[in-house]
């Protein structure tokens, strides 16, 4: 079994992964439009800009993604992303660039279990833990 987080997003996908890419490392190795899929026939032109389906592959991790069908986004709650790393200036250097615009939870810093860990909601509204063992 393969469990991966799959992000929604209000009209960014492509512009986020583009982000995750660039802090995170890794391939974007599919990055599909709607007007890209034969739904892409009965779409208007807004919608046929949207990413109905986002893959990076990071190592032996997956991010996907997509821009959910409008009307039906709705803020990601109840969850995180976690990233977990032994390296600290490594995790420190990914919690500093997520941060970039965004809402900072609690800051990177040592706790009583970890080095360093921080969390934060980014600029395309993704909840993440950056925690260094």
């Amino acid at each position: 079994m393969i469990i991966n987080c799959y992000l929604a997003f209000d009209g960014q996908c492509k512009e986020a992964f583009e982000f995750y890419q660039k802090v995170l490392g890794g391939e974007i190795v599919m990055l599909v439009t709607m007007g890209d899929t034969p739904m892409g026939a009965d779409a208007t032109e807004e919608q046929k800009k949207k990413i109905m389906h986002a893959r990076l592959n990071i190592g032996d991790n997956v991010l996907m993604g997509g821009d959910s069908p409008m009307p039906s986004f709705s803020k990601p709650q109840g969850f995180s992303v976690s990233i977990g790393l032994s390296d600290y200036d490594e995790g420190k250097r990914i919690f500093d660039a997520l941060s970039e615009n965004a809402a900072i939870m609690m800051p990177f810093e040592k706790t009583f279990w970890a080095k360093g860990f921080g969390m934060l909601i980014d600029q395309y509204g993704t909840p993440w833990m950056v925690n260094c063992e």
